[in-house]
């Protein structure tokens, strides 16, 4: 299992994923989920996977040997971020069609989940969630979030701080907080952490960071998140047990023991 997540927000774009992958408790590895097809001064690109390791490499390597051979398509040809994603989609089909067949033979899971998001000239930033059948959906104003693998555990955090108007810098700490959070909850994730904020209209990658096993920063914020939420944890009310809860007949009982009459 792995966790990625995209952020887009009016000033632009926060992308984020772990480097974790097991085929069993005795099977741990690590590869990278985050990738950059970038075309500085024209096209930001970034792209996120989750699910079976196999298919998500070969999609990653059929879109790197396109940009290679220059073909009539590519990441960099494509005019709109749309039309990039349905690409996208049309490669995770193509895969997905060589593959599936023996894949199911031996009981082998070959789906896949992608996160697209980044900035083609002439429009705003945007991101994408692609399926495993090579459709796919955006996120919106309403929803400026999305997320890929073991997703439940990170989402508390972004449904209550972020919003189409969070500060870019907010967004990537709401990321952050949101996978450590879902580290700390599954063992199935973890680093290398990969987070990339990019500032939209800028056309080229600025700020990106990878946070290691043990990493003093790392380890800073969730000592911070920890103490933070005990602090806030004390400072909420006393449960006021028994309100809101209609009075039974026993508890109209008189001291004698005999119902006292109604009104």
């Amino acid at each position: 299992m792995t966790y990625c997540l995209g952020i887009v927000t009016r000033f632009g774009l926060v992308m984020a994923a772990d480097s974790r992958t097991n085929a069993g408790v005795d099977n741990i590895s690590t590869y990278r989920k985050l990738f950059d097809f970038s075309l500085p001064g024209d096209r930001v690109l970034l792209l996120c996977t989750s699910g079976n390791l196999s298919i998500t490499q070969a999609i990653v390597s059929a879109l790197q040997h396109g940009l290679k051979t220059e073909s009539a398509q590519t990441l960099h040809t494509l005019p709109t971020l749309y039309s990039i994603a349905q690409y996208v989609g049309d490669t995770v089909r193509q895969v997905r069609d060589r593959d599936r067949a023996w894949l199911e033979k031996d009981g082998i899971d070959y789906k896949c989940t992608l996160l697209l998001g980044g900035q083609v000239a002439g429009e705003s930033p945007k991101l994408f969630m692609i399926y495993s059948q090579g459709n796919f959906i955006q996120a919106t104003k309403e929803m400026p979030f999305l997320q890929i693998g073991e997703t439940k555990y990170g989402k508390p955090i972004l449904d209550r701080t972020l919003t189409f108007e969070t500060p870019l810098e907010d967004a990537a700490k709401s990321a952050l907080l949101s996978i450590d959070s879902t580290m700390k909850s599954n063992i199935s994730v973890g680093p290398p952490i990969h987070l990339v904020m990019y500032e939209a209209n800028r056309f080229t990658i600025a700020h990106q960071l990878q946070l290691r096993l043990g990493d003093p920063y790392l380890v800073e914020v969730r000592k911070r998140w920890e103490q933070s939420l005990r602090e806030a944890f004390e400072h909420i009310p006393p449960i006021q047990w028994g309100y809101g809860i209609e009075p039974t007949a026993a508890d109209v009982q008189d001291e004698g023991g005999s119902m006292k009459a109604e009104a």
